[in-house]
């Protein structure tokens, strides 16, 4: 069975972006590029993909999308993603962009079927990968943390999560970047994902 991960990158102080989405801090880190070699690895088991709108709109103007699409299949093939958003949303020529609405516990079994034998990545936001926790449809966590602060932007994870639901697999430096592995417990009354 496939698994949901939450795979993203953090500033110690534990926010994703600047309060205006920006991501300049994590692209000035030396040693990205370490960080950017292992993630590869991952993408091999990535069969879906899943992002909220600030992220796929990021996407869209930093990777210049519109006017490019040809940079969508390079950086991540035809993998299907879902854009969960209430607004209508440009797509991005040739890719296999569903725009979906509403509580992901509605969606999971077309992200299922999407992703395959293949894992299904929740891209970002901190929010939409809280979603995945209530609906208790995550597995993991995994984290790039960067040795950057930010003093506020946009939360990580805007969730309370115990360490009775976390369990640390592994630890790897990559670069400046220490990557950490959590496996995500569901509460012990909570019913099996559908």
């Amino acid at each position: 069975m496939n698994r949901t991960i939450f795979h993203t990158a953090t500033t110690l102080d534990g926010h994703l972006a600047t309060d205006d989405d920006g991501l300049a801090w994590l692209f000035a880190v030396p040693g990205s590029d370490d960080a950017e070699a292992a993630f590869g690895d991952f993408m091999v088991g990535v069969g879906a993909m899943v992002m909220g709108t600030a992220t796929y709109e990021w996407l869209l103007r930093h990777e210049r999308l519109l006017d490019a699409p040809e940079k969508w299949t390079a950086m991540y093939g035809t993998r299907p993603t879902f854009v969960f958003s209430s607004r209508s949303l440009p797509p991005i020529p040739g890719a296999d962009i569903r725009l979906v609405s509403g509580d992901v516990r509605g969606h999971s079994e077309s992200m299922r079927d999407a992703a395959g034998t293949g894992d299904l990545w929740v891209v970002g936001g901190g929010d939409l990968a809280g979603q995945f926790i209530d609906a208790g449809m995550l597995d993991e966590i995994r984290l790039s943390i960067a040795p950057v602060t930010l003093g506020s932007g946009k939360p990580l994870l805007p969730r309370v999560l115990g360490a009775d639901r976390l369990t640390l697999v592994a630890v790897e430096r990559a670069g400046q970047f220490v990557e950490v592995v959590y496996e995500v417990a569901r509460p012990s009354d909570e019913e099996p994902r559908p």
